[in-house]
C-alpha cells in the first residue's frame, strides 16, 4: 500500500470518526436538552396569514415539539409496519407536516423520499416503484393522483390543508388522516444511533431519461448541516427566510440542516413571495437567506427597508446585489450527490464578482481537461469533486449500479458534469454543463427524459431539446424536431400537449420548431450550440 494511498484512507477515517455516535435523532435531541422551547421553525402560511395571527392556532415549533410531534407520527408508522430501511413517499408543499414527516422517518429509520410535487403520474409511478415505497404522505390536492400512480402503497396519509389552504383529499380517496396519526401516543420501538444508516432519497435528474435516486445517510446529513453552518458562521440567534422547496436540497440542507446543527430558527413559507419578502423578513428579523436569481430579482425593483440580513445565498458573489441590497452574497455551488456546498466564498474575503468560491474545506475538487490534464488559470474543464462515500459525498445512486459505476472514476472521484473556469487568482467560476441538462428556475432538467417523452408519440424522426434563454427562468425548453411524413397538421399542439401529460410543468416544451434536418458536429452528434444559437433569448418585453 502506497504512502498516498494510506493518507487517503486516514483522512477517510477522520471525517467517520467527525460524525460516530451522531445521527439526526441525536442532534434534535441536543437541541431538545439545550433549548426545549426555542423556536426551530414558525410556519406563514400565505393562504391563511389572517388566520394565522389568531391565538388559537400555533404555528410555532419549538424543538420539543417537533420531536414530540416527530416522535407520535414515527411511532404511528411503526405501529403500520414500517420498519427500518423501508421507504416513505413525502409528496408535500413546504408545510410543518412535511417537517414533522421527515423527522418522523428518521426517528423510525425509515427513509424519507421527498418527491418533487410539481411531478405528474409517470414520475409518481417511478419513484414509488423505484424504491418500492410501503407508504406516502401527501396533502389534498395531490391524494387523488398519489393513490393512482402509487398503487403498491400498503397505505396513504393525507394533510387537512394544501400548504395552509383548505383543503379536502374527497370520498374516493382511501386515506388515514395526517392530524390522527399526529395524536398517537408515542411508543418508539428502541433504536441505536447510527451514523451510516440509509436517511433519505431525493431523485435528480442525469443524463439518462429517468431521474436517479440519490441516497443519503445519516451521517450525509450531519456533515451538511454542519458545514453550511460552518461556511454561513450561523449560530443560536440566526433567523432565516426558507421558501424554496424542501423537497430538494438547496432548502433541506443548505437551510433547514444547517439550522437544525447551529441551533437557530427557520420562517418557512410555502413558496416564493415577493409581496411579503419584506414584511416577513423585518417582522422576525431575519439575518439569512438562500435564493436564486429570479428571487432576488423581483425584489430589484421594490423599495428595500432597513433590514437584518447580514447575507444572502445565492450562488456567486455578485457586489451589485450587496450594493443594492446592502448585505453580502456568498457564492457557492453544490448539488444533491454533494450534500453541502463542495465550494463556497468566505463572508470577508469573497474574491472577484461572479465567483463561486473555492474549494470547500473537507472536499478536494480537481478541474479537468478534456486530456485529462489539471486546467491552469483561465482555463476550462470540467468539474470533479474527491469526499467520503456516505459522510462527504452521496452514498449511492439507489437501484442503479451501472450510474454508480459511471460517475465515479477509478480513483473515487465524483463528475459532476459541471464546466467551471479557473480565474487568473484561483477563484473558481460556473461556465456551463457538460451533460445535457437544462436549468429552468431552480430545477435541473435532463434534455434526454424531454426528448424520450416526444419520440414516444411517434410523430416525429428525430428530436433535440434545447434551453432557450429566460429572463427570469435562465433557460426554458423547447425542441427542434423532423416531423414523420404522415404527421398531422397541428402536431406543434400534440407534441405539447403530449408533454403536459407526461412531464411536470417545468419540463414542458415552450415551443416546437419543426426543421427538414438537424445541425451535425463531426461526430454526427446534434450540434445542439447551433440549435441553440438560433433561438433568440425571451425578455421581460417579450
Amino acid at each position: 500500500m502506497t504512502s498516498s494511498t494510506q493518507l487517503s484512507q486516514q483522512i477517510d477515517e477522520t471525517r467517520r470518526l467527525a460524525v460516530a455516535g451522531m445521527d439526526i435523532p441525536w442532534l434534535l435531541q441536543q437541541w431538545v436538552d439545550k433549548t426545549p422551547d426555542k423556536a426551530f421553525f414558525i410556519w406563514e402560511p400565505s393562504a391563511a396569514r389572517d388566520q394565522a395571527k389568531s391565538d388559537e392556532i400555533d404555528n410555532t415549533w419549538s424543538y420539543k415539539r417537533l420531536q414530540r410531534d416527530s416522535n407520535a407520527m414515527a411511532t404511528a408508522l411503526a405501529a403500520q409496519g414500517v420498519k427500518a430501511g423501508d421507504f416513505i413517499i413525502i409528496h408535500l408543499d413546504n408545510s410543518p407536516e412535511f417537517i414533522i414527516s421527515w423527522f418522523a422517518c428518521a426517528a423510525l429509520g425509515a427513509i424519507a423520499v421527498s418527491t418533487n410535487t410539481r411531478s405528474v403520474a409517470r414520475d409518481l409511478s417511478y419513484f414509488a416503484d423505484h424504491v418500492n415505497a410501503v407508504g406516502a404522505i401527501t396533502q389534498p390536492s395531490f391524494a387523488q393522483l398519489v393513490a393512482s400512480s402509487c398503487v403498491n402503497l400498503k397505505f396513504l396519509v393525507v394533510t387537512d390543508n394544501d400548504a395552509g389552504a383548505p383543503g379536502n383529499a374527497g370520498p374516493e380517496v382511501e386515506y388515514i388522516p395526517f392530524g390522527e396519526w399526529l395524536a398517537t401516543p408515542i411508543a418508539l420501538p428502541p433504536r441505536k444511533t447510527q451514523p451510516l444508516a440509509d436517511l433519505s432519497v431525493q431523485f435528480t435528474s442525469g443524463t439518462t431519461s429517468r431521474p436517479k435516486a440519490v441516497l443519503w445517510t445519516h451521517a450525509n446529513a450531519l456533515w451538511g448541516g454542519k458545514t453550511g453552518a460552518a461556511h454561513m458562521r450561523l449560530n443560536q440567534d440566526d433567523v432565516t427566510l426558507v421558501f424554496l422547496p424542501l423537497f430538494h436540497t438547496n432548502a433541506q440542507s443548505y437551510s433547514m440542516l444547517s439550522t437544525l446543527w447551529a441551533g437557530g430558527t427557520m420562517i418557512l413559507q410555502p413558496k416564493y413571495s415577493a409581496s411579503r419578502f419584506w414584511e416577513i423578513s423585518l417582522k422576525y428579523r431575519c439575518t439569512w437567506c438562500s435564493l436564486i436569481p429570479f428571487a432576488f430579482k423581483a425584489l430589484a425593483s421594490q423599495p428595500i427597508p432597513k433590514h437584518q440580513y447580514r447575507f444572502w445565498g445565492v450562488g456567486a458573489h455578485i457586489p451589485k446585489i450587496d450594493r443594492l441590497f446592502g448585505l453580502k452574497t456568498i457564492g457557492w455551488w453544490g448539488m444533491t450527490e454533494t450534500i453541502t456546498h463542495g465550494t463556497v466564498t468566505d463572508l470577508d474575503h469573497p474574491g472577484p464578482s461572479g465567483t463561486m468560491g473555492r474549494a470547500a474545506p473537507s472536499y478536494e475538487i480537481q478541474i479537468r481537461l478534456e486530456n485529462g490534464k489539471l486546467a491552469a488559470p483561465g482555463q476550462k474543464g470540467k468539474l470533479y469533486i474527491h469526499g467520503v462515500r456516505g459522510v462527504t459525498l452521496f452514498k449511492e445512486y439507489f437501484g442503479n449500479p451501472e450510474a454508480n459505476e459511471i460517475a465515479f472514476d477509478a480513483n473515487g472521484w465524483f463528475d459532476t458534469g459541471d464546466i467551471v473556469r479557473v480565474g487568473e487568482s484561483g477563484d473558481l467560476f460556473f461556465a456551463d454543463r457538460d451533460k445535457d441538462m437544462l436549468k429552468v428556475g431552480a430545477e435541473n432538467v435532463a434534455a434526454s427524459e424531454i426528448e424520450s417523452v416526444i419520440m414516444q408519440t411517434g410523430l416525429v424522426s428525430e428530436c433535440a431539446v434545447v434551453g432557450q434563454k429566460h429572463y427570469m427562468l435562465d433557460e426554458v425548453p423547447v425542441v427542434f424536431v423532423i416531423a414523420n411524413p404522415k404527421a398531422p397538421d397541428d402536431i406543434q399542439n400534440r407534441i405539447i400537449e403530449h408533454c403536459k401529460s407526461n412531464l411536470a410543468d417545468f419540463k414542458v416544451v415552450k415551443e416546437v420548431h419543426i426543421v427538414d434536418e438537424l445541425p451535425r458536429s463531426t461526430l454526427e452528434k446534434i450540434a445542439k450550440n447551433e440549435l441553440r444559437s438560433r433561438l433568440k433569448a425571451i425578455t421581460k418585453n417579450g
